[in-house]
């Protein structure tokens, strides 16, 4: 005989066992042949060798599923019980290829445009892509679903999200807290995206094993991120040494997206945007490439489109009106 015990980490046990342990009954009338109890987080089960095999794949299947799908019945169950892993890869494949992540509630978080779908494309093709373009456009929401995705495939081992703490107009820094509650109005928009995709307890999960990491820039100083998803948001906020303190941070096995709008510096007067310098510098290099968004890749409110167009032809004015009197 042979014993086995499986700990389901990382993942609401009513979400795998169900309410009364009505899931875990159902798991049970599939192996009649073994013996098992759960406690707790763990499973523990007791059998013929190849039949404790045959188990553990299949759990490990329906954990899998739950990371995916964010839910678990007893269809799922059942087909995953009758399935073998060539039919679940051709289900997976039948996917439409927009779909990116299955996030919270069934929602399908997808890339909603051409320009979306390409930044998807040159993610998948090389480990470092910058993704640049105006608010609205989903840059950020879909670089945190390409590291969601990365993450429940087991491609990489953790999750750094990161920007830099740079002030847009207003001050905070006199609001009262600790250093952590003056930082994270700034990294809003990261949680924001994370808390559609991930269910509420495996994101804190997640974020007290620093199995997902959201943190100011500054933060990153001195690292080395290996078998990780990084993304670097709002990356015109950042100096030319701070651009490159980030992207000499990256280690083997990652893979990095640097968003965004050049249009929306924050930075004082004479402190010059990094973007700019970067993309020029990297962009020859093999496994670098750089998607550029427009007012046609906003997916936010439909008058976004129309701001955006607004702004741009005020700057192109100024820029004439500067021409003309110099």
């Amino acid at each position: 005989m042979t014993e086995l015990t499986l700990n389901i980490e990382g993942i609401d046990p009513i979400d795998f066992f169900g309410v009364n342990n009505t899931r875990f009954n159902f798991i049970k009338k599939s192996f009649p042949t073994l013996r098992m109890v759960s406690r707790g987080n763990s499973i523990k089960a007791e059998g013929s060798e190849s039949d404790i095999a045959v188990f553990k794949q299949k759990v490990e299947r329906m954990v899998d599923h739950i990371e995916r799908y964010s839910k678990l019945n007893e269809d799922d169950i059942e087909t995953i019980m009758g399935s073998d892993d060539a039919k679940a890869k051709e289900t997976k494949d039948k996917e439409p290829n927009n779909v990116i992540v299955h996030g919270n509630n069934g929602l399908l978080v997808r890339a909603r445009t051409d320009n979306q779908l390409q930044l998807v494309k040159e993610s998948e093709k090389n480990d470092i892509v910058f993704a640049i373009g105006p608010a609205g456009t989903g840059k950020t929401y879909t670089a945190v679903a390409l590291a969601v995705r990365a993450l429940k495939d087991k491609n990489v081992k953790k999750i750094i999200l990161t920007r830099p703490a740079v002030e847009a107009g207003e001050s905070l820094g006199f609001l009262p807290g600790d250093l952590k509650e003056k930082i994270d109005p700034y990294l809003r928009p990261l949680y924001d995206a994370l808390d559609d995709m991930i269910p509420a307890d495996k994101l804190t999960y997640y974020m007290e094993n620093r199995i997902i990491e959201v943190a100011p820039l500054a933060f990153m100083r001195g690292r080395t991120l290996d078998y990780s998803f990084i993304l670097l948001d709002e990356a015109q906020n950042c100096t030319d040494m701070q651009l490159k303190m980030f992207l000499t941070r990256i280690g083997a096995n990652s893979k990095c997206i640097i968003t965004g709008d050049p249009t929306q510096i924050d930075l004082p007067p004479k402190v010059n945007s990094g973007l700019h310098t970067a993309i020029k510098l990297l962009e020859p290099i093999e496994g670098i490439s750089t998607i550029k968004l427009n007012e046609s890749d906003v997916v936010r409110h439909r008058l976004v489109k129309e701001i955006i167009k607004a702004y741009a032809t005020l700057n192109e004015t100024r820029r004439d009106d500067f021409s003309n009197h110099r």
